[in-house]
């Protein structure tokens, strides 16, 4: 609608002029067009972000963090191998056995299962972020392209001016001045749609690399920058944000493997049993099987105490603090993130409904009123910049405003729909 309604306007002037200026022309066929050779890939935001979830290269590395800590699982209760051992003197061969306290087994399965979940948590806190820099990279490109689209048409509004000023000139109610000024705000508009053709590619770039594709590899955004949805209360957001957040959740996780480790520790008086089967063939006696059992002795109790006890239970309470810190950060995140989404979403419709407009009104008239012999070319040219600026200023703010809201879903660590609903069942349930 933005795009149509300047057209629009460009068109007011545009229509005695019969054509281009030369001049466009030329410096137009000198801009590098994109190659059109290969069709572009074209996705929406969210088949974009569902792209980099299943290709990024830093989300398949967490995958075998997770594959490697589920094996650690296995090597936490695994049983020694036996040792065999072979006499030629006596010609005795024996089998020995070592097998652990059992609920040091159990324990010891305990904190691994724990690191298990933990890195489970991690990587979806790494799956988060890599979707939340996905949705961010697409709005950027976004957001390049609208500038590019309002560069374009900030052209066609240089080449009405210098169309307007020149019959003026030719007229005699314009001095030679007015057409310098005229041509220099045309050359500075390309110049600036030269430019944002670079934006646009380092844009697609960024996405490129996220998606796992090749940097250069053409890319279509399906989507169009628009107006987020409202984002809901911020109480409900922090319930939320402290059931949901990976980190905290990875946390807890650990202190419950720490709490195991400690546990594990403190059994270091139960003996651990050895089992040993024997065998003798002496040539000149009988064939004899002997068996023997063996147990650790726990005798030195001051090292267990001061060294692996005391470092498990520091650890324990080391792990107590930082989930207090962590608590208050995820509570900071997100209402710094929640404020900046209000805010945000303020400044964009405030431009998109009151100085886009205004900037608009001002430009039509001033355009009209010169082509007509009354406004002076400075009018023009202030109107024209004020309407360049108020376009670019509602791109960056609906593309502001879009970031901030996939910043505050990584803040909350959940989609935040599921906050508008939980907030809604609670209200429900407590009429």
């Amino acid at each position: 609608m933005l795009t149509s309604m300047l057209a629009a306007v460009a068109v007011l002037g545009s229509t005695a002029l019969g054509g281009v200026p030369p001049a466009r022309t030329a410096v137009a066929s000198a801009i590098p067009a994109a190659p059109d050779t290969v069709p572009p890939l074209t996705l929406t935001r969210r088949q974009a972000v569902a792209t980099a979830l299943a290709h990024n290269p830093q989300l398949q590395a967490a995958r075998e963090q997770v594959s490697q800590a589920r094996a650690r699982v296995w090597e936490a209760v695994e049983l020694p191998d036996p040792i065999g051992t072979y006499t030629p003197k006596s010609r005795a061969a024996g089998l020995e056995f070592g097998v652990p306290f059992p609920d040091k087994l159990r324990l010891s399965g305990s904190a691994a299962h724990s690191n298990l979940h933990a890195t489970e948590f991690d990587y979806t806190q790494a799956s988060q972020q890599i979707a939340a820099q996905t949705a961010q990279a697409y709005d950027a490109l976004l957001v390049a392209t609208r500038h590019e689209q309002d560069f374009r048409n900030a052209v066609k509004l240089a080449d009405d001016f210098v169309s307007k000023t020149q019959d003026r000139y030719t007229g005699g109610t314009a001095a030679k001045l007015d057409v310098i000024k005229a041509k220099v705000d045309r050359a500075q508009a390309q110049n600036a749609l030269i430019a944002s053709r670079l934006d646009v590619s380092n844009a697609r770039a960024a996405l490129n690399r996220l998606l796992a594709r090749d940097l250069g590899a053409p890319l279509q955004p399906a989507d169009s920058l628009s107006m987020p949805d409202s984002v809901g209360s911020l109480e409900s957001l922090l319930t939320l944000a402290r059931q949901s957040r990976p980190d905290l959740r990875s946390l807890a996780e650990q202190r419950h493997g720490a709490h195991a480790l400690t546990n594990l520790q403190r059994e270091w008086w139960l003996p651990d049993l050895t089992v040993t089967l024997s065998r003798n063939r002496l040539q000149s006696g009988p064939t004899g099987t002997e068996t023997d059992i063996g147990l650790s002795l726990p005798l030195y109790f001051w090292q267990h105490h001061n060294g692996q006890i005391s470092e498990a239970k520091h650890y324990e309470r080391e792990l107590a603090a930082t989930s207090h810190d962590l608590t208050a950060q995820v509570d900071e995140d997100v209402r710094t993130a929640y404020a900046t989404a209000v805010t945000a979403m303020q400044q964009a419709e405030y431009i998109r409904s009151e100085l886009l407009p205004e900037a608009q009104q001002a430009y039509h008239i001033a355009s009209v009123s010169y082509g007509l012999g009354g406004s002076s070319a400075l009018d023009v040219l202030d109107a024209e910049r004020a309407l360049i600026d108020a376009e670019s200023q509602l791109a960056e703010a609906l593309g502001g405003a879009n970031d901030a809201i996939a910043q505050l879903q990584l803040a909350v660590g959940a989609p935040l729909n599921t906050a508008d609903a939980a907030h809604t069942a609670t209200s429900g349930g407590n009429q």
